[in-house]
């Protein structure tokens, strides 16, 4: 059984996340705040946990400080089990003063890792996507097909196949070709609307990890999506690790089956979001049979003077006093004040919605003060000249912008006259 192979997990969480600015404006993708006390990095890590995999580097790059502390934080093992560790690796800069240049080199740069483990298994993964899997599973099934490597997949419209990586397969899963982010590709077996697409999650046998490793720094190349896994469809047996067929326990009958969503645009991000919340959400937070971890919460608990609230999440901490909450999504430590209105929106740590304030389809960073009767996401071209609109219309307001001062604010203005998009505010 794969509980019993030696394998050792890379997590890839040095992603910029252009995408999601100005969310990641101050930290890197992976530490983007998730839901009512979750990061996006604690989907994968949990998914490692629960399936008894519990060897585990991070591979850190961009604004990586806060993704570090909520590691250090959440994800402590015990000292006295050496092979049980989730650990932060920057780029080491072994072979010159370069950062990682792909994911392949990132894993590349850390090879000494591999050669002190000594692991039967690589996992290696992403650190951004929202899911459940049992990765046991997906294990077993590589170890059954005799593979060197295997990709786990999903169904992406053909649409969308310029974002992922594309696979196609003969009658027995093995893989044929891969092409990274192809314009046009072909639809999947039985199929005339989607494409087999890559989750970016791969297991490899740690020897041929290692050679093809070896031969990418040789070769000057870098990344697992567009040299090493296309290389490799030509010499080694790789196979297709249909995601659908993963079962998790305590699933309940009204989630969407194999749920698994990319949350590296805002509006990816925000709807995700809402996915979660209601009585039969598509995917439910709470699973005691497969938990996704959070961090350590010492806040109070949260108290509702009085209101009106509909679907909503209140996190610990929060305080409504007399506010109405529709679909809204309040993190830590939260206040909404009297006659305050909020619809479809994120509010994260440590802010206050003012007296009188209606906010709707927003997210609002952590680190806010939004004044009495203010007004946002109503009037979008007076939003975009202060904040970051998306082009469905979702505001997004910077950490800290309404502490900021008039200083980081006319920063802020100036940004997005000049049409660049993103508003660097530190918080």
């Amino acid at each position: 059984m794969s509980a019993h192979r030696n394998v050792l997990a890379f997590v890839m969480a040095g992603g910029e996340g252009s995408r999601l600015h100005p969310l990641t404006a101050e930290r890197c993708k992976p530490a983007v705040p998730f839901n009512g006390k979750h990061r996006i990095v604690d989907f994968v890590l949990s998914n490692l946990v629960n399936s008894e995999i519990y060897s585990t580097y991070l591979l850190v790059q961009y604004k990586s400080q806060s993704l570090i502390e909520h590691v250090r934080q959440t994800w402590t093992m015990a000292r006295f089990m050496p092979q049980h560790f989730i650990t932060c690796v920057p780029p080491q800069m072994r072979n010159g003063p370069e950062w990682f240049q792909g994911t392949a080199d990132a894993v590349y740069q850390n090879i000494h890792l591999i050669e002190s483990m000594k692991p039967d298994i690589v996992a290696v993964f992403g650190a951004d996507h929202i899911y459940r899997m049992d990765i046991r599973q997906m294990i077993d099934f590589h170890i059954q097909s005799g593979a060197a490597a295997s990709v786990a997949t999903l169904p992406v419209r053909l649409s969308q196949s310029g974002q992922f990586g594309i696979v196609e397969i003969d009658d027995n899963n093995r893989i044929t070709d891969f092409m990274e982010k192809p314009k046009k590709c072909k639809p999947m077996p039985g199929s005339h609307t989607h494409a087999l697409g890559s989750m970016g999650n791969y297991i490899f046998n740690a020897d041929v990890l290692l050679e093809q490793l070896r031969k990418m720094h040789e070769n000057g190349t870098s990344d697992f999506g567009k040299h090493i896994l296309p290389s490799m469809v030509k010499s080694h047996k790789l196979v297709a690790y249909d995601f659908d067929t993963n079962h998790i326990p305590g699933t309940e009958p009204y989630e969407e089956h194999a749920y698994w969503r990319d949350v590296g645009t805002i509006d990816a991000y925000f709807e995700a979001h809402f996915d979660t919340l209601g009585a039969a959400p598509k995917f439910r937070m709470t699973n005691s049979r497969w938990p996704i971890y959070a961090s350590p919460d010492q806040a109070e608990s949260a108290q509702i003077e009085n209101g009106v609230i509909n679907r909503s999440v209140v996190g610990s901490g929060s305080i409504v006093d007399g506010a109405s909450l529709d679909h809204a999504m309040l993190r830590r430590s939260v206040h909404v004040d009297r006659g305050a209105r909020l619809e479809h929106c994120i509010v994260m740590e440590r802010s206050r919605i003012g007296r009188g304030a209606q906010v709707q389809r927003a997210i609002i960073d952590q680190d806010n003060d939004v004044p009495p009767g203010e007004r946002i996401g109503f009037d979008l071209d007076q939003d975009r000249r202060r904040f970051h609109v998306t082009e469905s219309g979702i505001v997004v307001v910077p950490a800290g912008y309404f502490r900021a001062g008039a200083r980081h604010v006319s920063q802020a203005r100036s940004i997005v006259r000049a049409g660049k998009g993103r508003l660097e505010v530190v918080a």
